[in-house]
């Protein structure tokens, strides 16, 4: 199985049970080994009181890719620490993608950078995540798999 067919294999077990991103209305773009890219428009029901995309959305989404990037190699992982800065808002409509990769990867504990932008490129937050890999597989894979 290459990096890639296994990241792939990952999300999708993840995905399956994944009712959070699935309810707020996330789509996986792209996976591979240590990346993920998730997207989302941002509807009605996401915006808070200003009529912006409310921070929390924008952390779930980031979040999410995150957490597909960081479990790609089928190594179950969860979120240590995470933290997020807002550049500017989401508005009703717009398309926003969470682009997430790995800047480091040493024993059980990695690093991600994830960018969330809207569909004009513009650069909506930047997110940190701090993983630590845990007992289990997302899937079952055996070495003849």
């Amino acid at each position: 199985m290459t990096p890639k067919q296994r990241a792939e294999r990952s999300a999708a077990a993840m995905w399956a049970e994944d009712r959070a991103s699935q309810w707020a209305g996330l789509e996986i773009a792209e996976v591979d080994e240590g990346t993920a890219t998730l997207q989302m428009t941002v509807a009605a029901h996401h915006c808070n009181g200003h009529g912006i995309c409310h921070g929390g959305v924008t952390f779930l989404l980031a979040d999410s890719a995150f957490a597909f990037a960081c479990n790609s190699r089928n190594q179950a992982t969860v979120a240590q620490h995470n933290v997020i800065s807002y550049a500017a808002p989401g508005h009703l409509g717009d398309r926003l993608t969470a682009e997430a990769r790995e800047v480091s990867l040493t024993g059980r504990s990695g690093i991600y950078d994830v960018t969330v932008t809207n569909q004009d490129g513009k650069k909506l937050a930047e997110f940190r995540g701090f993983s630590r890999a845990i007992k289990g597989q997302v899937f079952e894979e055996t070495p003849d798999s």
